[in-house]
């Protein structure tokens, strides 16, 4: 224990050395592994739990816990943040922060709703926001993605979540202080009251949309025919070969025609860390991918293909898009005109 804690101080002196100045959480090594393997990048977009726990407190650093999990896990997020979270953590509800206007499942919000939501967080466009998730890097980079999209840049996942940071022996917090949950709930109810058209209270957030990292459903169709983007889907190869059932009832499995699965789980290594840019690289070549060419992500109901924009993020490709509604969106709808693709050819 001695030596292992010796180890990491010495590397992060070494940091320091490197880094004398007051930098961005991504200037910073998430863990001796990369320093000896690879420098993270200076827009790199994930931060380790070691920089977190030396920056917290810091009145610019606003943590969320944005953990998420499916029906059939019978996991409650909000329900295990109020448990334990990382100190100074809000809650942010994938599904409560979503468009109401839809069926489909947590689908991105408004501009107005958005702003409204993270607004009630105490959240500005001058604070650096850090996102983690219960299970390690599973639903944080769709939170990732959410503020990337409506303009704010500012925002790092925390490399291996709050696993890492309960393995490091950091800090938790064990009861959640009222003002936290006050907030939490406040951040939802702003989404209703913008989406039913009542007036909230004036957002202090001011979003900008960025086009170019969504996909719609009519994109994806003309794409089809036209085969101007590769397509990549993030499930897991029995779900995208249709071999596998889909985890919501009444999805079926198997693929849009054309797509290419690279599986998210490939993405980590097994302390659920992000892999450095060059494993990364290969996993995408090693399917078939040029990363020089467009390519657009999708997955179940756009939560996945989010890990995949954060790993070709690591890699140097920040403009990749996301179809939202993906598979689930695209399976509802009449074979005949959205064509279904599983390896038994059914």
């Amino acid at each position: 224990m001695e030596q292992t804690a010796l180890h990491s101080l010495t590397c992060n002196f070494k940091l320091r050395l490197s880094n004398p100045c007051s930098c961005p959480p991504s200037l910073h090594l998430s863990s001796c592994r990369l320093q000896q393997r690879r420098p993270m990048a200076q827009d790199d977009p994930v931060v380790s739990a070691q920089w977190l726990q030396q920056h917290l407190g810091q009145p610019d650093i606003k943590i969320l816990d944005a953990s998420w999990y499916m029906p059939h896990e019978s996991r409650d997020a909000w329900q295990e943040y109020q448990v334990a979270h990382i100190p100074g953590a809000l809650y942010f509800d994938i599904d409560g922060i979503s468009d109401r206007t839809t069926h489909l499942p947590h689908m991105l919000p408004s501009e107005e709703a958005f702003a409204a939501a993270v607004s009630a967080l105490g959240i500005s466009n001058h604070d650096k926001v850090i996102v983690y998730d219960g299970k390690g890097f599973y639903s944080v980079p769709r939170v990732w993605w959410m503020f990337r999209i409506l303009g704010h840049d500012k925002v790092w996942v925390l490399d291996g979540g709050f696993p890492q940071w309960q393995a490091s022996g950091f800090n938790i917090g064990s009861s959640c202080p009222h003002d936290a949950v006050l907030k939490s709930k406040a951040a939802n109810s702003a989404v209703e009251t913008t989406y039913n058209g009542e007036l909230a209270n004036a957002a202090t957030f001011q979003t900008e949309f960025r086009h170019q990292l969504l996909w719609t459903l009519e994109k994806v169709k003309h794409n089809v025919a036209a085969k101007a983007h590769q397509v990549v889907d993030a499930r897991v190869k029995g779900r995208f070969d249709g071999l596998m059932p889909e985890p919501r009832e009444g999805v079926r499995s198997g693929h849009i025609p054309g797509t290419v699965c690279v599986p998210f789980p490939e993405m980590s290594d097994g302390a659920q860390t992000l892999l450095p840019a060059d494993e990364l690289s290969k996993k995408f070549e090693q399917a078939g991918i040029s990363l020089d060419g467009p390519i657009v992500l999708t997955c179940a109901s756009g939560v996945t293909a989010c890990i995949l924009a954060l790993a070709l993020y690591r890699i140097g490709k920040h403009d990749v898009p996301v179809y939202d509604g993906s598979w689930t969106e695209w399976e509802a709808l009449p074979d005949d005109d959205y064509p279904i693709v599983t390896s038994t050819g059914s």
